[in-house]
Formats: C-alpha cells, sequence, structure tokens
C-alpha cells in the first residue's frame, strides 16, 4: 500500500533554499548600503567640523552620520586621504562616525552652526530595517510552501485534491474479507468484471454505471466494501471524504473535485471512492448553503459536472458511501450520475454467522464456541459490532492471562456491549437490590409466561454503565421483520414487568422503571398511531408525531390531525398501557412463590443464566416445563388471537 505524493523530491531541501536565498539577499544589500557611506575617524571628524565641512548632522548615543563637503579637503586632510573622501565627482559625500563620550560636541556643533538632530538609538535606525519589507516578500512564499493546508497539502496547494491513493497491491482487502453481505458483493463484482476485462461490455454497447451509490446504517461495511473492490479489481483506488472538499475559502472545492478527476483520468482505469457524500452532496436549498454562492454548493455543482463529463468507458467509477441519502441532492441520483443503489442492512442471523467466522480466524479460540448460537445472540449487531465483539473477547481473555478465547469470553464482552461496564465498587444498600432483583424477576417471569416473547438468556443485579442497577437479557429466536398485535401486547407487558412487581412486592415504586415506561409509552403510541392497531382510530394511520401528551423522545404533535383524534389517541394510549399492567399483575400474583425465589436467588448470586432460571422454574408445577402458569386474562387474549391467525 503506498501513497503517491508529488512533492516528496523538494521537501528535503526547499527550506534551506530559502534559507540560503534569504540570508544572500539580505548580506548584498546590507553590504551595499553600509559600504556607500564613508567612515571618519573621531578627530577628523572634529578637524571638518571646525572647518566648516559638515551639515545634516544625525546624532545617536552610538553614531553621528551626515553629509562631508568634499571641496578644500587637500588643505585639512592628507592628500591621499582626501582622496579617499572625495566619493567620486559628487561635491558631497555621505559619512558616518562612531560617537565617542565628549561632553564639549553638542556646544561646538551650536559655534559651528551646523545643522544637527538627534536620532533613536534603537535596532529601528539600523539600514537593515528597511530592508525586512523585502526579506519578508521573499521568505513568505517558501514559508507557505511549506506550510500544511487544511488535510494536508501546502497553503499554495489549497486547490489540489487531498485524496489518497493507493497503488498496487491497492488495499489489501478482498471479497474474502466481507461477509454477510451476499447480494451487495454480486452487484459490485459486476463493477470488478469490467475494470478486469472492459472489452467484454464494450463490444456490445454496454455501459457500466457512471457511479455506484452504497446506502447503510453505520457499521454495516460500506467502505469495507467499497476496499474489496478495489482489491478485487486490482486497480488504483483514490479514497477522500466528502469533509475534505469544504474549506472556508469560496471556489476551493470545487478545484480539488476537478483536481481529483483529473488525476483519475491520468490513472485510469481507476475508482474513486467517495466516503460520507452527505457532506458534499446534501441537497441544494437546504442546510447551510448562502444562496447561490455558497462554498458547498459551488463544490456540489463542480461534482455534477464532472460526472457528466468523464466518458464511462474511460475505467474511471466512481462509489459513495453514506448513511443518511434522504438528504443528497436529486441531481446526484438521477440516471447518468449514481446509476446504481445499493442498500446494506444489518445482517441475519446467516449473515451474522459468516461475519464471526471471518473475524474469529484472526484470533485462538478454545473449546466449542458455537457460531450459530453466538450469532444468534446478537441480534442487531452490524458488522463494526461484530468486529468489536470478538476483539473485546480476545482482549478479556488476555487480561485473565488465558492463552486461547473460550465462549465465556464472548459472554462477558457481549454483555459489556449490551449493558456496559460492570461497576462493582458501587455499593447499593440491601432495600435497593431488593427492589432491583424483584423488579428483574419481573421483567423475566413475564418474558417466560407469554408465548410470543424472547426468552431470558441471563438475569444481572450487578451495576453496569452510567445508570444501569441491572439487566434483563432476551435471546430472540429467530430474526423478526414483521409484528403481529399478540406478539406487541406480549413485549408490552416485558416492558411493564418489573414496575408492577415493585408494586405488587412493596406496595411502592421506584424510579428504576423510567426507561420502561419511555420504550413501553412509545410502543403503544406507535400501535395506535401508525400501525392502525386501536380500534377507535380505525385504520388510519397518523405517523409524525405524539400524542398531545408530548411522550418523551417522539417530538411534538403533528398538525395532520385534529385535537379530538389527539385526545383520542392519549385515550387509547392509556387504555393499553393499562390493560397490559392488569394483565402483568394477574400473572404475577398467579406466579409470586416464582417471583419470590427468583428475587432471592438474584440477592445470593447476583447473576441467573438460563440453565439456573431453568432449574428453579422446573421446582414449580406448570403446565410447560420452564413455562409458568397464565392467568386467565392471558389465556384469553392468546385465545382471541389464535383463533385469528387460524381464520386467516
Amino acid at each position: 500500500m503506498g501513497k503517491a505524493d508529488g512533492n516528496d523530491a523538494v521537501k528535503g531541501y526547499g527550506g534551506w533554499y530559502w534559507l540560503a536565498a534569504l540570508a544572500a539577499v539580505a548580506l548584498a544589500l546590507y553590504i551595499a548600503v553600509i559600504g556607500s557611506e564613508t567612515t571618519l575617524a573621531y578627530s577628523e571628524f572634529k578637524k571638518l567640523l571646525y572647518a566648516g565641512k559638515l551639515s545634516h548632522l544625525m546624532v545617536s548615543e552610538t553614531m553621528i552620520s551626515g553629509t562631508l563637503q568634499t571641496d578644500e579637503l587637500d588643505v585639512l586632510l592628507l592628500t591621499e586621504r582626501a582622496r579617499e573622501l572625495r566619493c567620486g565627482s559628487s561635491a558631497t559625500c555621505p559619512f558616518h562616525v562612531v560617537r565617542v563620550a565628549d561632553p564639549a560636541l553638542v556646544p561646538a556643533l551650536e559655534q559651528a552652526g551646523v545643522q544637527f538632530a538627534g536620532q533613536d538609538s534603537g535596532w529601528f535606525s539600523s539600514p537593515l530595517w528597511w530592508m525586512l519589507p523585502i526579506a519578508l516578500v521573499l521568505w513568505l512564499p517558501g514559508m507557505m510552501a511549506r506550510t500544511p493546508g487544511a488535510g494536508g497539502g501546502s497553503v499554495l496547494g489549497i486547490g489540489r485534491s487531498h485524496a489518497r491513493m493507493y497503488a498496487l497491491p491497492v488495499t489489501g482487502v478482498s471479497f474474502a474479507d466481507v461477509a454477510g453481505i451476499d447480494e451487495a458483493k454480486e452487484e459490485l463484482m459486476e463493477l470488478v468484471e469490467f475494470l478486469r476485462n472492459p472489452e467484454r461490455y464494450r463490444r456490445l454497447g454496454g455501459r457500466i454505471p457512471k457511479g455506484v451509490l452504497i446506502v447503510g446504517a453505520p457499521g454495516t461495511g460500506k467502505t469495507l466494501l467499497a476496499k474489496a473492490v478495489a482489491g478485487e479489481a486490482g486497480v488504483p483506488f483514490f479514497s477522500i471524504s466528502g469533509s475534505e472538499f469544504v474549506e472556508m475559502f469560496v471556489g476551493v472545492g470545487a478545484a480539488r473535485v476537478r483536481d481529483l478527476f483529473a488525476q483519475a483520468v491520468a490513472k485510469a482505469p481507476c475508482i474513486i471512492f467517495i466516503d460520507e457524500l452527505d457532506a458534499l452532496g446534501r441537497a441544494r436549498g437546504i442546510g447551510g448553503f448562502e444562496g447561490g454562492a455558497g462554498e458547498q454548493e459551488q463544490t456540489l455543482n463542480q461534482l455534477l459536472v464532472e460526472m457528466d463529463g468523464f466518458d464511462t468507458n474511460s475505467g474511471v467509477i466512481l462509489l459513495a458511501a453514506t448513511n443518511r441519502p434522504e438528504i443528497l441532492d436529486p441531481a446526484l441520483l438521477r440516471p447518468g450520475r449514481f446509476d446504481r443503489h445499493i442498500a446494506l442492512d444489518r445482517p441475519d442471523l446467516a449473515g451474522r454467522k459468516q461475519i464471526l467466522a471471518v473475524h474469529m480466524q484472526r484470533i485462538k479460540t478454545g473449546g466449542d464456541i458455537g457460531l450459530a448460537e453466538l450469532a444468534a445472540r446478537t441480534a442487531g449487531f452490524a458488522g463494526a459490532d461484530l468486529a468489536s465483539l470478538v476483539n473485546e473477547a480476545a482482549l478479556l481473555a488476555g487480561r485473565k492471562g488465558k492463552d486461547v478465547v473460550e465462549l465465556a469470553d464472548f459472554d462477558e464482552a457481549l454483555e459489556r456491549m449490551i449493558a456496559g461496564l460492570e461497576k462493582k465498587t458501587r455499593v447499593m444498600s440491601r432495600t435497593e437490590k431488593e427492589t432491583v432483583a424483584y423488579h428483574e424477576a419481573g421483567h423475566a417471569l413475564i418474558a417466560e409466561s407469554r408465548v410470543h416473547a424472547d426468552r431470558v438468556a441471563r438475569i444481572s443485579i450487578i451495576p453496569r454503565g452510567i445508570a444501569a442497577l441491572g439487566y434483563t437479557r432476551q435471546l430472540p429466536a429467530e430474526d423478526r421483520y414483521l409484528l403481529r398485535k399478540t406478539e406487541l401486547l406480549d413485549k408490552l407487558d416485558v416492558l411493564l414487568g418489573g414496575r408492577v412487581a415493585e408494586e405488587l412486592v412493596f406496595g411502592d415504586v421506584s424510579t428504576g422503571a423510567q426507561n420502561d415506561l419511555q420504550q413501553a409509552t412509545q410502543l403503544a403510541h406507535h400501535m395506535v398511531l401508525q400501525y392502525g392497531m386501536s380500534e377507535r382510530l380505525g385504520l388510519a394511520t397518523y405517523a409524525g408525531g405524539a400524542g398531545s401528551g408530548g411522550y418523551p423522545g417522539m417530538g411534538v404533535r403533528s398538525a395532520a390531525y385534529s385535537d379530538e383524534t389527539a385526545r383520542v389517541a392519549d385515550a387509547e394510549v392509556a387504555g393499553l398501557l393499562a390493560a397490559s399492567r392488569q394483565r402483568v399483575r394477574e400473572s404475577l400474583q398467579c406466579m409470586r412463590a416464582q417471583l419470590d425465589a427468583l428475587a432471592q436467588e438474584l440477592l445470593v448470586r447476583e447473576s441467573v443464566d438460563r440453565t439456573a432460571l431453568d432449574a428453579l422454574l422446573a421446582r414449580f408445577v406448570s403446565r410447560e416445563p420452564g413455562r409458568p402458569p397464565l392467568p386467565p386474562a392471558v389465556e384469553a387474549v392468546q385465545a382471541d388471537a389464535a383463533a385469528a391467525e387460524g381464520t386467516a
């Protein structure tokens, strides 16, 4: 991997060159100025003063300078010396003399009637002072040429592109390093084939897309995929961020765009990759543009012109990545510019398993890690999250002095990523521990009693992160992309399980349920206003805002519906929460023995895993192994859901 830099040859001696040139010019000017004046001895100065041959004197503490009348010098001085002081054919000659301590000097000047004036003796009086502007003129260009500008390079090269060019063997990344996004890899293989064998498409009149836009959430592998394309194609790869084009000086960004495309055409076939395109391609007329003369807008206009100007058959392909496609200018997305859009989603179960396999090749593992089980535990993780999980597990194993990374290290790393770092030094009172234990036990038992809820993987009352005093981790059986109303109701019950357990056991509530209540309120709000799951509001959707209550994290109510609708929505949301609370209370009353037993187990062990939970629940009689009995209210809800599914 090598970065091209055309200035390396001059960087080593450029500074010395300018310094030597400046010194030579200054020395020549100093010699010219000083050499043009005659130096007198003080005795000669006094003799010529009394003879009336001096005029226009400037007197300082250390120096006297003025004008010498050169006629009749032979009478006053030696002939040889008089010849030296005549300064050629001129009747006058400038001179200077070093002043000595002479109290009679001023009276002598007054007696001779010579015009004189005082002069500051600081270094400003030196002849070198007026040479300073010349020196600055000579020194400043060299300094600017060596001063780094924004993003690298020199100030004089501010209009040059800061793209980093990776020559062969290019990025060191291939499609073998990319897993979990097979569809995107297949799409980009067409670009690779064009760069490898362009004649296959040209002879048929085919035109490769000018630009490919990769869209996806942070960490899904957009940049890695672009590097893999360059690695597979084996061509030069120009990489630059969208923010590196924009500067405070108008026109700089446009100049950098022109320079980038000029370099790319010279190196064709090649790939240009612009990361974070939204920093450069934001839609014109919104957010930060200053009318038609804004720097961002000029830069975007230049990018559009360049994409129209270069020929696709020249072998230059433009890749770009963004996680905010909704703010891009429509002109960028039209056919002929970014023709093809590739969306990267968070990987599914099979994708996570493949990604974990790639990253685990780089570490030493011991025992049966179980990739399928580990992939199931990491639902919702992006590729970058999985890479961080593997690295964190390796660091934890190294911290403990192990020779290999084991499944326990992955479990601990997963808990750290989900819930935060353990706060072992945080001291809680017995009352607080009991409250947290019953709270988490309530979540766990409600999750175990609901058919559509995810199974519990671990329960802990060890404080983690900034504010988490405990947590209940659930393990989804599979990736879900569609949720039924009964599934959402079960999820609502699980969220309220901790709060209701506190009410039931202590007859009081704490602040520990704040986050649960926020999530439950948001879920109920979505069910009513967005998913059409309210009988009173019907099938209409009111996406865009919360009800008049203004629920936390959901913004201000949209003006798309009336105040009456908002009041009905508020009532429906409150009704869903109240009904869920009643169902959870009935369930926990039926499972009070399990609730007490699980809370006591947490107080003793602080953490209960799936195996220990199954063993605890097996001590109680239930319809199914590992599942507590259901109250009548829950039985009725699930029976209605089963009947509806049978009818469908």
